[in-house]
């Protein structure tokens, strides 16, 4: 049963819940531990099955979302493995900095594992330090209960050092699974740091190919590297769709579907979206919209948005707003640059995803991160933004030393933004509810302030 399907039948959605639980349920926990992991998975999965029943709930959500929330509810809701087939290995990665293509050239599959379970993150509180990010200990949460097989089969894991928090978790990972730690520049600017790059992917590879046993080609990479080109070319188109007034699709699904990458095959994930944007297409000739014209149009920077801590996409369309624009590393920023290849050669491959994966992105980890700035400008200008909420994650530092610079440079243009920190707990909903509401209706009362003044001038000019 597809989770539009349930949307129609509530009844029969709680049905399926109730099932999923029992399953989960179906051999009785004797020992303290298991009865703990019991409770543990009982907790993490009906969370997921809540997320995504309000996913399936907003109004307007596309027939060719279905595939996108069937792979978040099997692998939150019904605890299942990637799609993939027995003899294929998967490699986890921690950030977008990591080559897919390097992990898909090799024969094995990525799939991305940060976490925003706050089941997950209740038991990695236990585990690091107080003042850790959540994502980090929702991450320790996962590897310590051993019930995510996302997790529990990776053959190996690939951790970018963006920041403090993440060169520890690459160490505590180091002892339960084999670790590789990816160094990447802090001057993406510097030919010396880039060349650093390139050397640090060289030197994936040899890991990677221990993993398959399959040795990496001109072949296999070129066809890799096509392979994520189709992906972001039906990125591309999508993203067109979302510059659209009036929107053609609820932003909050949209940063679904983008979550569901991290658990599809790319060419499966690539022919999904294709579907979607037919349907788009369709919509905007019959002008089906999903958002009235004059509502608030946002955008979300910041901190990633994980599933299934998606509370602060849905509080802002839940409260009046559409969000249109998406600049998260668990968003859009993952494939809105293709790999541009000059050198025809393998080493002309290599230095090509050296470039890609750090050249555009606006990652925070960097020393100079004028080119974020730049980014968000040219989307709000893209998509018409009219508000801008900044999502940090308490603890996150990277993003929040930013916030200051960007509300500065926003200012310059008269867009509001509002900073909104949280953690993946659900005690602050209500609270951010009024804070997220009170800035819907400050833009609104600004655009029509604008409108009036509008107005005034032309029948001055008349």
């Amino acid at each position: 049963m597809s989770l539009i399907d349930n949307k129609r039948n509530k009844p029969e959605m709680n049905h399926v819940i109730k099932n999923q639980r029992n399953a989960h349920n179906s051999s009785s926990p004797t020992t303290m531990a298991e009865r703990q992991r019991q409770r543990f998975v009982d907790k993490a999965t009906k969370v997921s099955a809540k997320y995504l029943r309000r996913l399936a709930e907003l109004p307007g959500a596309p027939d060719a979302m279905e595939p996108f929330f069937k792979v978040l509810q099997d692998i939150y809701v019904d605890l299942k493995n990637v799609e993939k087939s027995a003899d294929t290995k998967i490699v986890g990665t921690y950030c977008v900095m990591v080559p897919d293509e390097l992990i898909y050239a090799v024969g094995a599959q990525p799939v991305k594992l940060c976490s925003g379970s706050y089941t997950a993150f209740a038991i990695g509180d236990d585990l690091v330090p107080r003042d850790a990010c959540p994502l980090i200990k929702a991450v320790m949460g996962f590897q310590a209960m051993e019930v995510m097989p996302i997790y529990d089969d990776c053959a190996l894991m690939v951790v970018p050092i963006t920041c403090d928090c993440k060169k520890k978790m690459a160490g505590m990972l180091k002892q339960r699974v084999p670790t590789y730690a990816l160094h990447v520049p802090t001057a993406k600017s510097e030919d010396r740091d880039m060349e650093q790059y390139v050397q640090e992917l060289y030197q994936l590879i040899p890991e990677l190919e221990a993993v398959t046993g399959q040795t990496i080609s001109y072949q296999s990479l070129a066809e890799s590297i096509d392979a994520m080109g189709f992906a972001q070319y039906q990125m591309s188109k999508f993203n067109e769709f979302k510059k659209h007034v009036p929107a053609l699709i609820k932003g909050t699904h949209a940063m679904a579907l983008m979550n569901a990458f991290s658990y599809l095959p790319v060419e499966q994930w690539s022919q999904q979206l294709h579907r979607l944007n037919q349907e788009l297409a369709r919509r905007k000739k019959d002008k089906h919209y999903v958002s009235k014209d004059k509502q608030p149009r946002i955008m979300i920077t910041g901190s990633p948005v994980i599933f299934p801590n998606i509370k602060i996409p849905l509080l802002i369309e839940e409260t009046g707003g559409i969000l249109v624009g998406d600049e998260t590393c668990m968003g859009e920023r993952s494939l809105y640059d293709p790999t541009v290849v000059v050198d025809q050669s393998f080493d002309g491959l290599m230095r090509s995803l050296a470039n890609r994966y750090t050249r555009p992105c606006t990652c925070p980890t960097f020393v100079d991160n004028s080119q974020r700035i730049y980014r968000i400008k040219q989307m709000i200008a893209d998509h018409q933004v009219q508000g801008v909420v900044y999502h940090v994650l308490r603890g996150c530092l990277v993003y929040d030393f930013e916030y200051q610079t960007l509300e500065d440079e926003l200012g310059k243009l008269g867009v509001p933004v509002i900073r909104v920190e949280s953690d993946y707990n659900e005690e602050d909903i209500e609270q951010l509810r009024i804070r997220i509401e009170a800035f819907i209706e400050l833009i609104k009362l600004k655009d029509l302030e604008t409108r009036i003044s509008k107005l005034k001038k032309s029948e001055i000019a008349g």
